[in-house]
């Protein structure tokens, strides 16, 4: 793998932190390999699923918002007549750039169902907060980021409206400051995987949405979380993915 002569070298995250711990083993030795890739595991699979599973939700309860993506992934991907192959191969960087529709939709999703639902702080030394509250070394500060994405207060009278629109100006995603949307942290913390999994639920997302309709298999399903960690769905989000024939040949 470090010499790359091999054409069918594995390009996964594993096989480059292995190639890594070459440079530096008594650092990166197994404990560290295998404490990282936990780390990435729990914080992007989970975490990402489970903002895959509302999306997927919302679409359902939302069908206008579904076709609208769907033809912004066409516009942007292949031809009508690409089959599967070649339509995941044409959903390219600067494809994805352009889904700036689809991007609003993921961000919509995670302003009202985030990965995280409460987090929480702990003071190292003693602060003021910008309300003049006094906070002492070892005080406990939580916040939770379901409730704000909800909030009048902060979002507006139609907080609690599922409204991709609300993050585009001119059809271009404008994002809002990270102390306001929350999903991914702030400041010093933010999340470093934030990035990394916007592109991946974009590619899934018009994988998925190039082929396929998705509707609800039952229609009176009262969907709500579980409290966890994360914000799973309570037992399971059935659907019927039904294919969109004018593009699917194989």
């Amino acid at each position: 793998m470090e010499k790359e002569q091999y054409d069918n070298v594995k390009k996964d995250l594993l096989s480059r932190f292995l190639v890594e711990s070459k440079k530096d083993p008594e650092t990166m030795n197994n404990q560290y390999l295998r404490d990282i890739i936990l780390s990435f595991m729990v914080a992007g699979k989970d975490t990402t699923a489970n903002t895959l599973s509302w999306f997927l939700y919302m679409l359902c309860k939302n069908t206008l918002i579904q076709e609208k993506i769907a033809q912004e992934v066409r516009k942007l991907c292949s031809r009508n007549d690409a089959n599967v192959s070649e339509f995941v191969d044409s959903i390219t960087d600067e494809a994805l750039e352009e889904m700036h529709y689809l991007h609003a939709t993921i961000t919509e999703t995670l302003r009202l169902y985030p990965a995280v639902p409460v987090d929480g702080r702990c003071a190292e030394t003693d602060d003021t907060l910008p309300d003049g509250y006094r906070l002492k070394r070892g005080d406990g500060v939580y916040y939770i980021a379901y409730a704000m994405g909800r909030m009048q207060y902060i979002w507006g009278d139609d907080a609690e409206e599922f409204k991709p629109e609300r993050w585009l100006k001119n059809g271009v995603f404008q994002p809002e400051s990270p102390f306001k949307f929350v999903a991914f942290n702030a400041g010093p913390r933010t999340c470093l995987g934030k990035d990394f999994a916007y592109r991946q639920m974009k590619i899934v997302s018009a994988a998925l949405l190039g082929f396929f309709r998705f509707r609800l298999s039952d229609e009176s399903n009262n969907v709500t979380y579980r409290t966890m960690l994360t914000l799973h769905i309570s037992g399971s989000l059935n659907v019927h993915a039904e294919p969109r024939t004018n593009l699917l040949k194989n």
